[in-house]
């Protein structure tokens, strides 16, 4: 019986710990970006052919998910190290 030299490395599975701090860095990320997309304009309100107040009402709303979708992508690094500082802080070192 031949065996395979090489053996499949055990996967682990992320703790419930890991993945909330992931999830509140990625929340956190997110809220950055939407708020630096609502300072570079996005969002605002054209004067010609616009939305109306529809427009202006939910605006933000467009302007977070397109946020969030930066930080699915793999936004600008901001989650990844805020991530890793909760964790280092969780763990206590």
């Amino acid at each position: 019986m031949i065996t395979d030299p090489i053996q499949p490395q055990a996967i682990q599975k992320p703790n419930v710990s890991d993945v909330s701090l992931r999830l509140a860095a990625q929340k956190l990320e997110a809220t950055f970006l939407a708020e630096m997309l609502k300072s570079a304009g996005f969002g605002e309100t054209r004067e010609n052919f616009g939305g109306g107040s529809g427009e202006d009402q939910f605006s933000s709303f467009l302007v977070q998910a397109q946020a969030e979708k930066m930080v699915e992508a793999g936004g600008i690094g901001l989650a990844e190290a805020l991530f890793d500082s909760l964790k280092e802080r969780s763990n206590g070192t």
